[in-house]
């Protein structure tokens, strides 16, 4: 067929090679991911399930159930794609028989682009799951936002990236929970602690730890000058249960409690339900203040205390845990992962990976999975 030039290109889309690159990478992907295996998986587990004394160990029940519903859905998604590769194989052969009569049919060929154009959007997102092999990737994240060099400015930028990881999470379908915020002096924020929560939260938000560079005209200098200045993000997985794996003896903690500040909901800076909680022989300190009571707090920090504690002991035991957070630089010049420059031009330029856009709005708008996507790949290929 002549298929309809592609918008704004000047160029024919050639709709028969496009299909076939498509149908070469689900090919690949079914091997990469292994898909007869999960078959033969699920088969196992749908067995498993079917035992009337599954729940005697509820423990072991949940593990199974939640192993089959990740399996099944990671099943259901790529045989959707190969569903969705028939039917465009069917309406190129339909746009084929309408040109070879001479009634060439522009509402195929609309539906037939907006196909493939689809199957390549959910084939990339499905390749980005495959570069997440690692032990935790698929778990939650707590992050923290810290603001750096900068003043004021950088505590203004600390809190746009809390939004932008925000924004971030609300595009893929992830919830987030602040859990602490400590606010600037001026505007802005020193730090804030976050949950991610969402299948390879982990994963995906540790090729964004580091440092984050902002230049821009600085809305708190008289003068209008433009200004540098610096933010970090740390990552670690979250798992909720580490009571069989981190062992917290109530001796070693010092908890404070005090009255919140800032946004956090209906009992903020009404009582001391605020927490904060030392541990004395690692130096750490988790703090928690926007759930509804002083014991819900105490129990969220007490989760990020193991989490953390649970992340010290991995890099401890083992090297290549590193692979998890990263190199950890200073929070100020020449350690950044990523610029943000706003003025005199816009552009957002990853140090690691060199993938740049100009649109700095959407960038700052959660638009980040090309940036994500590069450094995951990077890391894959040993760069």
């Amino acid at each position: 067929m002549a298929p309809p030039e592609a918008s704004g290109a000047g160029e024919r889309r050639d709709f028969p090679a496009e299909l076939e690159a498509l149908a070469g990478r689900i090919a690949e992907a079914e091997d990469y991911l292994d898909i007869a295996a999960h078959r033969a998986r699920r088969i196992e587990l749908e067995a498993e399930v079917a035992r009337p004394d599954l729940w005697d160990d509820p423990e072991h029940g949940r593990t199974v159930t939640t192993e089959l519903g990740r399996i099944a859905g990671d099943l259901e998604d790529f045989d959707a794609l190969k569903a969705s590769l028939d039917d465009a194989r069917v309406l190129l052969e339909l746009a084929d028989e309408a040109d070879t009569e001479g009634e060439p049919d522009q509402s195929l060929s609309k539906e037939l682009e907006e196909t493939l154009d689809g199957l390549g959007t959910r084939l990339g997102r499905l390749e980005l799951q495959s570069l997440l092999s690692g032990e935790y990737d698929e778990r939650d994240a707590v992050a923290e936002v810290h603001a750096g060099a900068g003043g004021t400015d950088a505590q203004d930028w600390a809190e746009m990236l809390l939004r932008m990881y925000a924004r971030w999470a609300e595009r893929r379908g992830f919830s987030i929970e602040v859990d602490e915020v400590t606010e600037g002096k001026e505007a802005g924020l020193l730090s804030a602690t976050f949950i991610v929560r969402g299948r390879f939260a982990f994963g995906l938000l540790s090729a964004e730890r580091g440092v984050h560079r902002l230049v821009r005209i600085s809305p708190f200098d008289s003068q209008s000058r433009r200004q540098t200045s610096f933010a970090s993000l740390d990552v670690i997985p979250f798992l909720e249960d580490l009571s069989d794996k981190v062992e917290i003896d109530e001796k070693d903690l010092d908890i404070d409690t005090y009255r919140a500040s800032g946004a956090g909901g209906q009992h903020v800076n009404k009582t001391d339900s605020a927490v904060r909680i030392t541990h004395r022989p690692s130096g750490i300190v988790v703090s928690c203040q926007n759930e509804r009571s002083q014991h819900q707090n105490k129990a969220r920090a007490m989760q990020i205390l193991a989490a953390k504690l649970a992340q010290r002991s991995r890099e401890e035991r083992q090297a290549e845990i590193d692979q998890l957070s990263g190199e950890r630089s200073d929070n100020a010049w020449g350690s950044q992962i990523r610029s943000y420059t706003l003025a005199p031009f816009q552009l957002v330029k990853d140090v690691r990976t060199r993938v740049e856009t100009g649109n700095v709005d959407a960038v700052l708008d959660g638009d980040i999975d090309q940036f994500i996507e590069a450094e995951l790949r990077r890391r894959r290929a040993g760069a």
